[in-house]
């Protein structure tokens, strides 16, 4: 009776910790939903993380599971996982957020999670233990999300550029003040619907590894889904904001048009990874699209310096919290 008492309490303690990381996911990714609307001064900073973290759990009605499902199921052996190796991975994915929100990079929650599960499974049972197909996609939307943000971004912008070239620029101006609100909105619809299922993801891998979840099950328990949206939500409502600074402010100069098209941009690419089940980073995605819209202007318009350093962050942040992971599942195990 005892042993089952403490499992729970093992069980439910990391349920509480899974649910921090998606507050701290929420927080750290605050800036790549409001970095813009705040930077053009459509929306003073607390009403753009109330809007945001709205559209964050509104997303829970609209979104399938299928970015929970990769996660869950398609990152790692599910054979292998226990408390320790759900603890470790928690541990690297909310070490790795710390150092980078204490810096002001915008580093991806999602990879440093994914990061984190290749770190606890490597240290429990090796090579053998990862699912290289899911990891491959995740390692490829590194790159593909970002460049896609881009690519649409750019686009939007020369468009937008075409289409109002003899209107003053003070309507234009104007003109997206009121639009930005509709592509802030989608973003965070696409920041909810993708990132908010990678910790449905861990939670329901416990769940199925300690008996609590069937392995056959479409879907994880409603109050798993529920807790996880709204734990994103709130850590969005308190915002990170020495991100904010960094997306909004040191990447590229921003006007209502082009907030409008780097958000439009990165909406659609979220929309797209999660319809295909691929956890990407929301972080890169905008990032890449505010970095095309500054292009389009002229390349001097951009401070490539700090896209560098943001690059670097984005490249470490899988093998760094899959370190810190391999350390939270020795420790675990050593001590718990």
């Amino acid at each position: 009776m005892q042993s089952i008492q403490l499992a729970l309490w093992a069980l439910a303690t990391l349920v509480v910790v899974a649910l921090v990381f998606d507050f701290m996911n929420g927080f750290h990714d605050a800036a790549n939903s409001i970095a813009t609307v705040v930077s053009t001064g459509v929306l003073k900073p607390q009403q753009a993380v109330a809007f945001a973290a709205a559209f964050n759990v509104i997303a829970y009605f609209i979104f399938r599971l299928k970015v929970a499902q990769t996660v869950g199921k398609g990152t790692i052996d599910p054979d292998i996982v226990d408390h320790y190796v759900v603890f470790g991975a928690l541990v690297g994915a909310i070490g790795w957020n710390v150092v980078t929100w204490r810096y002001g990079i915008p580093s991806s929650s999602s990879h440093a999670l994914i990061g984190g599960l290749v770190g606890a499974a490597l240290a429990k049972s090796g090579w053998g233990s990862l699912n290289w197909d899911g990891l491959l996609k995740t390692v490829a939307f590194i790159f593909v999300s970002p460049l896609l943000g881009f690519v649409l971004g750019s686009f939007f912008m020369l468009a937008v550029s075409w289409m109002y070239f003899r209107t003053p620029p003070s309507k234009v101006d104007g003109r997206f003040r009121r639009m930005q609100l509709v592509s802030a909105g989608l973003y965070s619809l696409g920041h909810g619907g993708n990132d908010a299922q990678k910790t449905i993801g861990i939670i329901w891998m416990l769940l199925i590894a300690t008996g609590y979840a069937s392995a056959t099950a479409d879907a994880p328990p409603i109050w798993v889904i529920g807790a996880c949206y709204l734990s994103m939500g709130l850590g969005t409502l308190f915002g990170g904001w020495r991100i904010v600074r960094t997306m909004g402010q040191k990447i590229t100069k921003l006007k209502p048009v082009g907030g409008f098209c780097a958000e439009t941009g990165g909406a659609i690419t979220l929309f797209v990874a999660s319809a295909l089940g691929i956890p990407v980073s929301t972080t890169h995605t905008i990032t890449g699209a505010i970095v095309g819209v500054g292009a389009t202007q002229k390349l001097s318009a951009v401070r490539w310096g700090v896209a560098g350093n943001i690059v670097w962050a984005w490249l470490l942040t899988i093998p760094a919290s899959a370190l810190l992971a391999a350390v939270g599942w020795w420790f675990g195990h050593r001590f718990m």
